[in-house]
């Protein structure tokens, strides 16, 4: 099924349907009164059309590019994207051993059999990396936060990689990563992420000695992580993370994720579920080939919504839990890994309240970035590479 196209993106034209489209006749037609929201409908109908036709945007794309949810993959023009320079930039790595009963995945909401993008991984999960500088050099991983994708460190990473063998990737669920439906062989709870964690970091490092840079909602994950690996740890830097109590409750604008029913139709909705989650959270304005990028993995299949939905209910739950965890263990006597606190003082999601009194007490070094919000890497990403490399280099 596919749409002429048109000068919007193709996603402003049409909603994408969450079911898949695949027992339809061969060619048929909706009515002309049917728009997406806000958006008047310039054209009259939907002809399907055969995979390769360049001129229109497929919505029920094959296992190979999509799984019914997709706008042809979630490609947006004839030539490159944003989204295939970076693409290109990085390579797959398999990590973490999947578990489940090896069942093919279904949608949860007519149990229709999904495409490749939402089935578990035969022996692995298969995790998107991008890595700049020389192995030799001392290695740095960044970790983007919930929801967000690698990419959101393209700026920071080519000026860590001049001194530094710099590695980001992409959480499962996430941009390029694989994104197995819940319920499947992975749940998406933070106790998984903790596991996996451990499991690529291991696959990309060996027993190397690393430095870690952790932004937003992942950092009280990666903090577990590092509690019970400090040996292998030089340096860890916390950028905008939920610390204190005020910080246990997540945000509307991805609390709404895992409400019953309409966090089904959220989730699946891609301005909803990449621009807003980074434009709400502070001063960040996205330009549109940068959106792009964000909005791919929601156009190309509807496994990353599930994913996104998923991750909310989690954190919902287990939030307090492991913010809580957090100060017990930067607090500990037994803590040797030199931490530091980045803040972005424009963040609307996280209080700047009381983080101040909890570095003090955890005995962390703070810096603030007056003009960054909660995703400091977008908002500072340059700024953010030289207070790194400063930090490091001081440190050791």
């Amino acid at each position: 099924m596919a749409m002429a196209t048109q000068s919007h993106p193709p996603f402003l034209q049409c909603r994408r349907l969450p079911f898949s489209l695949q027992s339809f006749p061969a060619s048929f037609s909706l009515p002309k009164s049917v728009s997406s929201t806000g958006v008047k409908n310039q054209f009259s109908s939907f002809s399907c059309q055969a995979l390769g036709d360049d001129d229109y945007y497929l919505i029920d794309a094959p296992e190979s590019i999509g799984d019914g949810f997709s706008f042809g993959g979630g490609k947006y023009a004839e030539g490159p994207s944003r989204s295939d320079e970076w693409l290109q930039k990085g390579k797959m790595v398999k990590a973490h051993a999947s578990s489940g009963s090896g069942e093919k995945a279904k949608d949860p909401f007519f149990g229709l059999a999904m495409g490749a993008g939402s089935q578990i991984s035969a022996d692995a999960f298969k995790w998107f990396c991008v890595e700049s500088g020389s192995p030799d050099k001392p290695t740095v991983i960044l970790i983007h936060g919930f929801p967000s994708q690698a990419y959101s460190y393209r700026k920071v990473i080519p000026a860590l990689a001049k001194s530094y063998h710099a590695i980001t990737f992409d959480w499962l669920g996430f941009g390029f990563s694989d994104k197995p439906q819940p319920k499947y062989g992975f749940d998406y709870t933070l106790d998984e992420y903790a596991e996996s964690l451990e499991s690529i970091i291991k696959e990309l490092t060996a027993d190397k000695k690393i430095s870690i840079v952790a932004q937003g909602y992942s950092a009280p994950v990666v903090v577990k992580y590092a509690s019970q690996h400090q040996d292998k740890i030089s340096n860890l830097v916390l950028l905008n993370p939920p610390l204190t109590a005020k910080h246990t409750k997540l945000p509307s604008t991805l609390s709404a994720f895992s409400n019953f029913l309409l966090g089904e139709i959220f989730c699946q909705d891609p301005l909803r579920a990449s621009d807003k989650v980074l434009t709400s959270s502070g001063p960040y304005k996205m330009k549109e080939e940068d959106a792009m990028v964000y909005r791919r993995p929601y156009l190309t299949s509807g496994s990353s919504g599930f994913a996104l939905k998923a991750i909310s209910s989690a954190m919902s739950k287990q939030l307090k839990t492991y913010v809580e965890e957090t100060k017990k263990v930067l607090t500990d006597g037994d803590w040797k890994v030199k931490t530091a606190v980045c803040w972005g003082q424009r963040d609307r999601w996280l209080s700047y309240d009381g983080v101040e009194e909890f570095c003090r007490d955890c005995k962390l070094r703070l810096v603030e970035l007056p003009m960054a919000g909660h995703h400091v890497q977008e908002d500072s990403g340059e700024e953010l590479a030289e207070l790194l490399a400063g930090f490091f280099r001081k440190r050791g």
